[in-house]
């Protein structure tokens, strides 16, 4: 299957120009799912058969892999978009912002300790590298932070400790101290405050978040009068074939059968 994004981000190149994106990982296995009812009965008999299928995979050499893409708006164009830019819900045009290759990620290891390298990890959204920043898409704004408080709340207060999760080449150097299970010197006899005089930690210029701005006011806004039908309607009719729709149909029908009588009744109101 692929994989995506789904947020808008921003790239930022060496010159400081400034562009949002999304991230598309498109599988080069091709798409495969199961039925409904095969579903139904693997979730019952083999619950893990997906994970099963990619470790068998991988150490067959049968090595899964996934062509990168990013798709490019600038500044001006989105504040032209048809759609809210930064609405999860809503996808950019191929046909106006065509995907363009990045690379190729390939898995072609499995874990040798799973709790150690997979049940500790803790990805998180606000790790970014330099030229990858967050947009205003607000459901990614609220994930900057949440993810860090529920890895915390998983794992414990030093979580970017555990190997998994902490940087491979270098040691980090920052003004997070203590909490339980520390793993490492705890930074020795640093100072914990700053500013400081003992040539502690200072700010990184190159790391700090680029400046932008904002044109109209900024205030909350009611999103209910949305256009949140005309995407959905171009994709029921000019991608899936029919087969597909008749899928489609049965899998929101089968949602519903245990919705109360008034929310069935409305469902075809709104399609």
């Amino acid at each position: 299957m692929n994989g995506y994004g789904s947020h808008t981000f921003k790239l930022v190149n060496d010159d400081g120009e400034r562009f949002y994106c999304k991230f598309h990982f498109k599988t080069d296995q091709g798409i495969k799912n199961l039925s409904v009812e095969e579903a139904d009965r693997m979730a019952s008999t083999n619950p893990d058969y997906a994970v099963g299928d990619l470790f068998s995979s991988i150490a067959n050499g049968n090595y899964p892999s996934w062509t990168f893409f990013i798709q490019v708006m600038s500044f001006e164009q989105a504040e032209k978009f048809q759609f809210n830019p930064f609405d999860v819900t809503k996808v950019w045009s191929h046909k106006e912002y065509p995907l363009i290759p990045v690379g190729k990620m390939v898995l072609n290891r499995n874990p040798v300790n799973y709790f150690a390298e997979v049940e500790q990890l803790a990805f998180d959204p606000s790790n970014m590298p330099p030229g990858i920043e967050p947009s205003p898409d607000k459901m990614l704004q609220s994930r900057l932070f949440s993810y860090q408080d529920t890895h915390r709340h998983r794992l414990g207060a030093n979580y970017l400790q555990i190997p998994v999760n902490c940087p491979f080449r270098t040691r980090v150097t920052n003004y997070q101290r203590d909490g339980p299970m520390c793993m490492f010197d705890n930074q020795g006899g640093a100072p914990n405050y700053f500013p400081n005089s003992f040539s502690a930690p200072e700010t990184q210029p190159r790391f700090v978040e680029s400046k932008f701005q904002v044109s109209p006011d900024v205030a909350r806004c009611n999103s209910a009068d949305d256009d949140n039908f005309t995407q959905v309607r171009t994709f029921f009719t000019q991608v899936l074939n029919e087969e597909e729709r008749q899928r489609l149909c049965q899998n929101m029908a089968g949602a519903l059968k245990g919705a109360q009588l008034f929310i069935q009744k409305r469902m075809p109101t709104l399609v």
